[in-house]
């Protein structure tokens, strides 16, 4: 199996793969004997697309899941090419004017990364960006909890996140970091430009070189107890209060 082929498992994720990323779907394999109307379903929707279908034992479903919940059913799936640093530039360009980009700076939990893709995904963002360390890795649970964004949005994972936010700078993009204490809101942002939106990962947020990078730092408002949201919910509000800005601003 090569480096980018993984088994992807459960009802949701198989179904989804086979209807959004059916050029990546290598293989299906259900449980023998299952009855379950949405695994016959899968199984005669893979089949009438020739991807090949194996019934096997629980036991065996289990043992290749690795742990992961599987419902009866997982696929064999040939990840996308990743996007590599070198094409940003390019996509920056190509969003003439209207870029959106969200950096994860160490988000860790898979599925809290898998629902920031979705998050993304739907909030049209142009790319993801990542540090290759202290970050989770687009494996099967991000791809699960993405619900097959992880493959139809860049991603791209980066050596140096300091050096990348320079870069993205100095092409013309405002780089706004998400911090619970900065004194200015996202509500009055304007976010109708080049923007990259930087969420801080779980506990300590931002790294200090990530925040010092950053041309001005925002918040939430919280009038409730809590004092902090989870990144995924925060990363949902800040992009969708963008897509609401630009959506009263003509192209």
């Amino acid at each position: 199996m090569s480096k980018t082929s993984q088994w992807i498992s459960g009802i949701n994720a198989v179904a989804s793969a086979l209807e959004h990323d059916i050029e990546h779907v290598r293989e299906v394999l259900v449980e023998a004997g299952s009855k379950n109307a949405r695994i016959v379903e899968i199984e005669e929707n893979a089949r009438r697309r020739d991807i090949s279908v194996r019934r096997v034992t629980h036991q065996a479903l289990e043992g290749i899941a690795g742990g992961l919940r599987h419902q009866g059913v997982i696929a064999r799936y040939e990840a996308a090419k990743p996007t590599e640093e070198s094409e940003l530039p390019g996509l920056i360009e190509a969003a003439a004017g209207r870029v959106l980009l969200l950096v994860l700076d160490g988000v860790q939990d898979p599925h809290n990364l898998g629902a920031c893709l979705r998050s993304a995904a739907a909030a049209g963002v142009t790319a993801v960006i990542i540090p290759k360390d202290k970050a989770a890795p687009l494996n099967a649970t991000v791809r699960k909890t993405s619900a097959g964004a992880a493959d139809r949005i860049p991603v791209i994972s980066v050596t140096n996140l300091a050096r990348t936010l320079r870069a993205i700078k100095d092409a013309g993009v405002w780089v706004y970091g998400l911090d619970g204490e900065a004194p200015g809101l996202i509500y009055q942002t304007d976010f109708t430009g080049n923007v990259a939106i930087v969420m801080g990962g779980e506990g300590e947020g931002m790294r200090r070189l990530t925040r010092e990078h950053c041309d001005g730092l925002i918040k939430i408002p919280m009038p409730g107890e809590m004092e902090s949201l989870n990144v995924s919910v925060a990363t949902g509000i800040a992009l969708f209060e963008t897509v609401r800005q630009r959506q009263g601003v003509k192209s």
